[in-house]
């Protein structure tokens, strides 16, 4: 007969706790999102598009790729836009956002960037609008009106999966137009 030799039993590891149950894991937040001051406590790992969403419920800002690359999910904080997606809630203590839903609250009259995606047709199935609106938004509050390199390399960092650009970008001339005229005349 062989002998059999026992395999030692490993101790036991000690618990280790989550790091979100850390006290760490939470903080409170203090930001301004549409013009209206905002206090929230949030876990590190929020990510920004998930706060707007889920926590203070504006769906206007969409979702899409998950990885920065679409566009969709784009804000504005602190006027540049921003992929929300890539972006945790706690980089945004002291912040001002604004999402689509700014552009023309209730009854407001809609915005030169607005209108012009109206009367270009520049959307179809209108996923990717709200980030296209928010970057031609920031374009168009420039103090200068941007070149046109300026305008392809903003354009260039969005997918539309059905208009082939040609309306969006007649869309964001035209606000531009609208825009820096109006500003040249002084109005």
């Amino acid at each position: 007969m062989t002998a059999v030799t026992p395999v030692p039993v490993p101790a036991p590891r000690p618990a280790r706790t989550p790091p979100l149950a850390e006290p760490s894991g939470w903080h409170e937040i203090r930001l301004t999102v549409n013009g209206e001051p905002v206090t929230a406590q949030v876990e590190s790992r929020l990510l920004l598009s998930d706060f707007l969403r889920d926590r203070l419920r504006l769906t206007g800002t969409h979702v899409g790729c998950e990885h920065g690359v679409c566009g969709a999910c784009t804000i504005l904080v602190d006027g540049e836009p921003v992929r929300s997606c890539l972006t945790l809630a706690v980089q945004c203590e002291g912040a001002d956002l604004r999402t689509v839903e700014s552009l023309a609250p209730r009854e407001a009259p809609l915005t030169p960037v607005q209108r012009a995606f109206h009367e270009c047709h520049g959307m179809q199935c209108g996923f990717c609008t709200p980030g296209f609106l928010m970057t031609a938004t920031a374009l168009t509050e420039q103090d200068e009106r941007p070149a046109d390199t300026e305008v392809a390399d903003a354009l260039s960092g969005h997918l539309c999966r059905c208009t082939g650009y040609r309306n969006i970008r007649r869309a964001l001339g035209q606000a531009l137009d609208e825009t820096y005229d109006q500003a040249q005349r002084g109005e």
